[in-house]
């Protein structure tokens, strides 16, 4: 039977129309209960629905920039560790040059030149092992960081240098055998003591430059990495205000909907009893019967 069959009083109209209104409403209510959300799709409202999805775009385009910032810092530990390391076998060398230039016996010196050049080789093999993911600052590697959402909008790049000994301008010893040289470029086990001698206050020289070559570099990268933990720390900030300002446009107050809930049930209720109450006269027609 159609419902335009059906012949309804006034009363009962108005009752069934609310009651359409209420239940309306309860669904309204229950889907920011769930959702958590007063605004959930552009119909509830279209400015703070809008002006919340580019905030929260934006937070997502920084939030992806922190990965590579992250990656950047620990490129950056990876040659720090690798200028620690060095640094220290740059010292045990200075340490063998001394105790080269305090003999003058020339097999003596021969010896210590074997050991300052394993040490040269160290450097050499330490600094080509202190990359990370495929970036080494100590092979004079560079590295470009993003900050901005938009590429090339806000970057730094960190520049990196040759911290192998030949880099850091450090020459092997050479160990001479029957007063001829063997190989490299100071000849410490010279059969004349002074040239010998010269050779080995050479290399000190060098050892000494070098330290100062990675103090130098160690400095910038340490400015380096302090932009880079310093736009860190902005980026997660800025995140949390986007994603806070989205959320203030658009969450519900869940105290609030859920008293609507409650009271919006007991409409529901109130309704039914009065269109059952309507429904009645109609009814009393009946018991004329």
């Amino acid at each position: 039977m159609a419902i335009n069959d059906i012949s309804l009083t006034s009363g009962m109209r108005n009752n069934l129309l609310s009651l359409q209104d209420t239940t309306k409403l309860i669904s309204r209510t229950q889907t920011r209960l769930s959702t958590g959300k007063q605004v959930n799709t552009a119909l509830d409202n279209p400015t703070n629905f809008f002006a919340a999805q580019t905030a929260t775009a934006r937070a997502t385009d920084l939030s992806s920039r922190k990965d590579g910032m992250s990656e950047a810092v620990q490129m950056v530990s990876a040659a720090n560790a690798g200028i620690t390391g060095i640094t220290s076998l740059i010292e045990s060398a200075q340490g063998v040059a001394q105790a080269a230039l305090a003999t003058s016996n020339v097999t003596d010196r021969n010896t210590y030149a074997t050991t300052f050049n394993t040490l040269m080789t160290q450097i050499t093999e330490l600094a080509s092992d202190s990359g990370y993911r495929g970036t080494n600052f100590l092979n004079g590697q560079n590295q470009t960081v993003e900050f901005a959402p938009a590429t090339a909008a806000a970057t730094l790049q960190i520049k990196g240098f040759d911290a192998t000994a030949t880099g850091l301008g450090l020459s092997t010893a050479s160990a001479t055998s029957g007063g001829t040289a063997v190989s490299g470029d100071l000849d410490w086990g010279n059969t004349d003591a002074t040239a010998g001698t010269s050779n080995i206050q050479s290399s000190a020289t060098q050892l000494e430059n070098a330290l100062n070559t990675l103090r130098s570099q160690s400095s910038s990268l340490s400015a380096n990495l302090s932009v880079v933990t310093t736009r860190q720390t902005f980026t997660d900030n800025m995140v949390n205000t986007l994603q806070t300002g989205a959320d203030n446009l658009t969450l519900a107050d869940t105290n609030q909907e859920g008293a609507n809930l409650l009271m919006l049930q007991t409409r529901q209720s109130l309704g039914i009893t009065s269109l059952s109450l309507a429904s009645q006269a109609a009814q009393a027609v009946l018991k004329l019967f």
